[in-house]
């Protein structure tokens, strides 16, 4: 017959398996954060409307990020090619035709 668990025991059981439950549940979290933050800027805002501002500081907000937006380009590559209207709206520059074979610096940020 088995021998019953003392108090002692039975608490500490308890314990284990609400740490294991909370480690579970803050692993799960982070992984859905960081899926949720290798979506299109859209997606990730409608996500993180519903997400309450206490989990940002439970959760490794800033090195997902990190990780998440890094992108794949380093110092030396070809920038990819695309499009921007100009600031007036009256037509659009595209990297390709406007600024082929020339050194282009492109500095992201705001100025505000």
């Amino acid at each position: 017959m088995p021998r019953p668990l003392s108090n002692r025991t039975a608490l500490r059981t308890i314990v284990i398996a609400f740490a294991a439950a909370g480690t579970l549940a803050w692993t799960a979290a982070t992984v859905g954060l960081y899926a949720a933050m290798r979506q299109p800027p859209e997606t990730f805002g409608a996500i993180m409307s519903h997400v309450p501002g206490m989990a940002m500081m439970v959760l490794p907000f800033k090195p997902l990020w990190m990780s998440a937006r890094a992108g794949r380009l380093h110092v030396g590559d070809q920038a990819p090619d695309f499009s921007l209207p100009t600031l007036h709206g009256e037509g659009t520059v595209t990297l390709s035709q406007e600024y082929k074979a020339k050194p282009v610096v492109l500095v992201f940020g705001s100025y505000t």
